[in-house]
């Protein structure tokens, strides 16, 4: 059996080595208050994008296929709930399924940031909230942060990678 000093010693250098590591600032994970895009007209494109690619999401039930031609085929969907698809046909048909007339997302008014990637296309980060129709007034409704890649290809933009964390 270890003597009460001894432990009290345990103890402190357990809590020392604890705090030396650095803490978590949350501050990090809120949006930039000074984001500038790199590339305004690029900016511009993607968050005009994302508006129409959003409207047909929360329109499905009759914008389907407009919805769906934002993907790319080789379309990869990261979801921290729901795991990994790289059926772009799957997903399209868990949206009609589980979204269309059911929910619709609200992005966060100011929260999109666009980065251009070289010779490829763009990578969008924002935040938005997603609304269960079936619950009027939910209460408290969670926010949300997802990356969209785009690719800018022969026959325009598309979405080729997604990252949504709820």
């Amino acid at each position: 059996m270890k003597s009460g000093k001894s432990l009290t010693t345990q103890f402190a250098l357990s809590l020392l080595f604890i705090l030396s590591f650095p803490t978590i600032n949350l501050a990090q994970y809120q949006l930039r208050q000074d984001y500038k895009p790199d590339d305004p007209i690029l900016y511009d494109t993607i968050v005009k994008l994302d508006s129409i690619f959003f409207s047909a999401y929360n329109t499905c039930q009759v914008n389907l296929d407009k919805y769906a031609s934002f993907y790319s085929d080789s379309l990869e969907f990261y979801h921290d709930k729901g795991g990994v698809s790289r059926s772009k046909a799957e997903i399209v048909e868990a949206t009609k399924k589980n979204i269309c007339g059911k929910v619709t997302r609200e992005l966060v008014k100011g929260s999109i940031e666009v980065y251009p990637i070289s010779g490829y296309g763009a990578v969008e980060i924002g935040l938005h909230i997603f609304h269960n129709n079936q619950e009027p007034h939910s209460k408290n409704p969670k926010v949300g942060r997802f990356v969209l890649i785009w690719q800018h290809t022969l026959a325009g933009w598309k979405i080729s990678r997604v990252i949504s964390l709820h």
